[in-house]
């Protein structure tokens, strides 16, 4: 049940064959300020002819932060492995790996921040002093050996940096956040990732895609694909506003880029508690959804669109917004009331 579980919130191998990558900084769109300043620093480690420094990503996930480490690898001309926090539940797993580095190659760690304490320690030597300590034996008899291993680059990237350890966090020399990208950066990654996909999009359909991406370009593709799929279907060779529009009614996003969960949660704190506030565990228990999912998947989406906020006493619809979704889920009778 497990290993089924894990195969529905992750991307089929057909699907991974689908994305665009970008090899080089000028190819990865958005995050403008953040490509700047990772060009100076991979530069600087290649002109030096030195490892990059050891690096934390933090954001929001789908943002490009596996894309960004791998570009570094492919600027500076070196090997880059890539592994998951989580995965590695022994020490030995993260040895065996640290062993295998070539001088200067890259050791990415996705989601670093659930990696078992016990494993966790492995990385404080290795990244100060490029070393391992290893217990061999067992019992009285068990030893002490300190490994060399290649120097390298250690990139960190997490969803929750406020989870991260105190002392694994200050061994990174260059911790940087990534933010939701802008609407106008969403519509040139989708024409970008049409033309991979050879699919003809008009600009006006690239941006009504980016308008219901969330901020994120993993989101922005996957719409895209879908919207394929629909042109396919309907026989249509472009995606016009019209077709795009469609296909976002049938997946269940509105004009305002709303799925129906967000539609679900809003509507009731309109209709059950008028505009709130009302708890989160109950919001939860009422839309059928768990309050973390909530927490981190819809809520910051509602959030930064002015849709919702957070308050001493729990979620609730702003003031300005009452309006409109009553009118929305109420009628035009609503506003009366």
């Amino acid at each position: 049940m497990e290993s089924l579980e894990i195969l529905t919130l992750q991307e089929t191998p057909e699907e991974l064959k689908l994305h665009f990558c970008p090899k080089t900084f000028d190819e990865y769109l958005g995050q403008q300020e953040l490509k700047k300043k990772l060009q100076v620093y991979t530069q600087a480690a290649k002109m030096r002819n030195e490892p990059l420094d050891h690096l934390l990503l933090f954001g929001p996930p789908g943002l490009g932060k596996t894309t960004l480490s791998q570009i570094m690898a492919h600027v500076m001309g070196v090997g880059i492995k890539i592994c998951s926090g989580p995965m590695m539940e022994r020490t030995g797993d993260l040895v065996a790996i640290l062993s295998g580095l070539e001088s200067r190659d890259i050791l990415f760690i996705d989601e670093i921040h659930r990696m078992p304490t016990a494993v966790e320690e492995i990385l404080y030597s290795a990244m100060e002093h490029f070393r391992v300590d290893v217990i061999i034996g067992q019992g009285a008899g068990a030893q002490s050996v300190n490994l060399p291993i290649n120097p390298f680059t250690l990139i960190g990237a997490t969803t929750k940096s406020g989870m991260l350890s105190a002392p694994l966090r200050s061994r990174f020399g260059i911790t940087e956040r990534l933010d939701f990208y802008e609407e106008k950066d969403l519509r040139d990654i989708v024409l970008q990732s049409a033309q991979f996909l050879q699919v003809k999009i008009s600009t006006q359909s690239a941006l009504l895609i980016a308008q219901c991406s969330r901020g994120t370009p993993r989101i922005a593709k996957k719409i895209l694909r879908r919207v394929r799929d629909f042109a396919q279907v309907k026989n249509k060779n472009i995606a016009d506003e019209q077709l795009v529009t469609s296909a976002l009614r049938f997946l269940g996003i509105d004009h305002d880029g709303l799925s129906k969960v967000d539609n679900l949660l809003l509507q009731k704190i309109i209709i059950n508690f008028n505009g709130g506030p009302v708890g989160l565990e109950t919001l939860a228990s009422m839309i059928g959804e768990d309050k973390d999912t909530i927490e981190t998947v819809y809520e910051p989406f509602l959030l930064r669109r002015g849709y919702l906020e957070k308050t001493p006493r729990g979620r609730q619809i702003p003031h300005r917004k009452l309006p409109i979704l009553k009118k929305k889920f109420l009628g035009q009778d609503s506003l009366l009331r």
